[in-house]
C-alpha cells in the first residue's frame, strides 16, 4: 500500500475508535483509552504478523516458534483477568495452553488442514485467540458467581463437602455461559454471520467449497478448545474454598 492509500485507511479506523471512546464515555461504562490501546497494539502486532507471513515463517521451527509466542501471549492476558480467584491465573495458563495443543494436535493429526505454514499458523492464531477469550469469559463469570453466591458455598462446606462439590454449580455455569457465544455462532454460521476464515480463503482465491470446509474445521476445533480450556480453567481454580476478591482489571 501506498502512503495516499494508507492515510484514508488510517483516518478511517481513527473514526471508528474514536466513535467506540464517545459512545463508552457517554455511557460511563469505564473502559478509559483501552480501546484506543488495543487498536494500536492489533496495528502493530498485525503489521509484525504481515511481514513475518511475507517471508519469515519458512521452516516448521519458525511456525512452532511463533506458535509459542501466540501462546505465551495469550496466557498472559488470560492469567491477568484471572487474578480475582486464588488459583485462578495458573488455571487460566493451564486452560489456554492444553485446550489450544491439544486440539491443534488433533487437527494435525486427524488431517483436517494442509500441512502448509500460512494454514496451520491461521488455525492456531484463531484457536489460541478463542481459548484465551474463553478462559477470560469462564474465569471472571466463575469468580462473579462465586461472590454472589457465596453463601451457597459455605452451605456446603458446612455440610463437609469438598471444595470442587461446594462449587459445582456454579462452576458449570460460569463453563456453559463461556461457551455460548461461540456455540451461537457456530449455530447460525452462513446464516447470521460469514465468518473470518471462510472470507479469508475466499479473499485468497480459494474455492467456496474448500473455503467452507476450512472455515467447519476452524468452528469444530474452536469449540473443542472452548470446551477443555474453559473446564481445565475452573477445574484447576474451583480446588480451593477461598472466596475470590476484588481484582482491578
Amino acid at each position: 500500500m501506498t502512503l495516499t492509500e494508507v492515510l484514508p485507511f488510517l483516518a478511517g479506523i481513527a473514526v471508528l475508535v474514536a466513535l467506540t471512546i464517545v459512545i463508552l464515555r457517554i455511557a460511563e461504562v469505564g473502559l478509559g483509552w483501552l480501546p484506543v490501546v488495543a487498536i494500536l497494539r492489533a496495528v502493530v502486532q498485525l503489521t509484525l504478523v504481515a511481514l513475518l507471513l511475507a517471508g519469515a515463517l519458512n521452516a516448521w521451527w519458525s511456525v512452532a516458534a511463533f506458535i509459542g509466542l501466540m501462546l505465551t501471549t495469550a496466557s498472559v492476558t488470560s492469567l491477568r483477568r484471572a487474578r480475582a480467584l486464588p488459583r485462578g491465573p495458573l488455571g487460566a495458563v493451564l486452560g489456554v495452553v492444553i485446550g489450544t495443543l491439544v486440539t491443534i494436535g488433533l487437527v494435525l493429526v486427524l488431517g483436517l488442514v494442509d500441512l502448509r505454514f500460512e494454514r496451520v499458523i491461521a488455525i492456531a492464531g484463531i484457536v489460541s485467540g478463542n481459548s484465551m477469550t474463553v478462559a477470560t469469559l469462564s474465569m471472571r463469570r466463575f469468580a462473579s458467581d462465586l461472590r454472589s453466591g457465596w453463601g451457597e458455598v459455605e452451605a456446603w462446606l458446612a455440610l463437609g463437602a469438598p471444595p470442587r462439590r461446594a462449587n459445582r454449580r456454579l462452576r458449570q455455569t460460569a463453563v456453559r455461559e463461556a461457551l455460548l457465544p461461540n456455540l451461537d455462532q457456530t449455530k447460525n454460521t452462513g446464516l447470521v454471520t460469514l465468518p473470518g476464515a471462510f472470507v479469508g480463503a475466499l479473499f485468497a482465491g480459494a474455492p467456496p467449497l474448500e473455503a467452507a470446509q476450512f472455515q467447519i474445521v476452524v468452528l469444530a476445533a474452536i469449540m473443542l478448545a472452548g470446551a477443555i480450556t474453559a473446564v481445565v480453567a475452573t477445574q484447576f481454580a474451583s480446588g480451593v474454598a477461598l472466596k475470590p476478591v476484588e481484582v482491578e482489571q
